[in-house]
């Protein structure tokens, strides 16, 4: 049987145990490599701003049973939702920006976190700091005029619903990707190469001899 595909054994349970030294070079090397690679090529910074939104429950549906709530909430988050990755709450976006279109800040510059009630979070990522805090920015100026503008309009946000920007200047601004990132995922992955070629590599170079 081609040793390649034979089943492992206690032999390669051992094998691998007893390379600890291998392990924690590995580990150091790999480690090493991702700080480099966030170095060399780091992700983009990601501005977050955060806007509060309240559903009053209680003034909207006082009399009603917790299944009509919860598809109020539903309901009402979704058109939130919808205002948020609007056309016209996008153009104001790209307006601001001159260098990009609706089209592009959808395609993965822009992310929107939100929890259904209390603070939705608006992300911007963007290789320079500061135009990612100004995307933030406007964007949630945008987004909270047009939610308001919409706020007991017919077919709009129930009335009880109140919005408002909590965070729109000085924003935390951070890696996308924190730097222990990469160096779990240079250490797991040299652990998987050299537990690769200890396995399949090793033995066929005894057979060899």
């Amino acid at each position: 049987m081609n040793p390649l595909f034979s089943p492992p054994s206690l032999d390669d349970l051992t094998r691998l145990l007893k390379a600890w030294r291998f392990w924690l070079l590995a580990a150091v090397i790999g480690a090493l490599i991702g700080a480099a690679v966030y170095t060399i090529v780091p992700p983009p910074y990601r501005a977050r701003a955060t806007v509060n939104v309240d559903f009053n429950l209680e003034t909207a549906w006082p009399q009603e049973t917790d299944r009509q709530q919860f598809y109020y909430l539903e309901r009402e988050t979704r058109k939130l939702e919808e205002i948020a990755w609007s056309d016209s709450v996008l153009q104001v976006v790209a307006d601001a920006d001159g260098k990009m279109t609706v089209r592009e800040l959808r395609e993965g510059k822009l992310q929107l976190s939100q929890p259904a009630e209390a603070g939705w979070h608006f992300f911007v990522d963007d290789k320079d700091a500061k135009r990612a805090e100004v995307l933030a920015s406007t964007w949630v100026e945008s987004f909270v005029k047009a939610a308001q503008a919409n706020v007991g309009a017919q077919d709009g946000l129930n009335a009880a619903i109140q919005i408002e920007a909590t965070q729109v200047s000085n924003l935390p601004k951070q890696r996308s990707v924190p730097l222990s990132g990469y160096l779990l995922a240079g250490t797991v992955g040299a652990w998987l190469l050299g537990a690769l070629g200890m396995l399949f590599f090793e033995p066929r170079r005894r057979e060899a001899k």
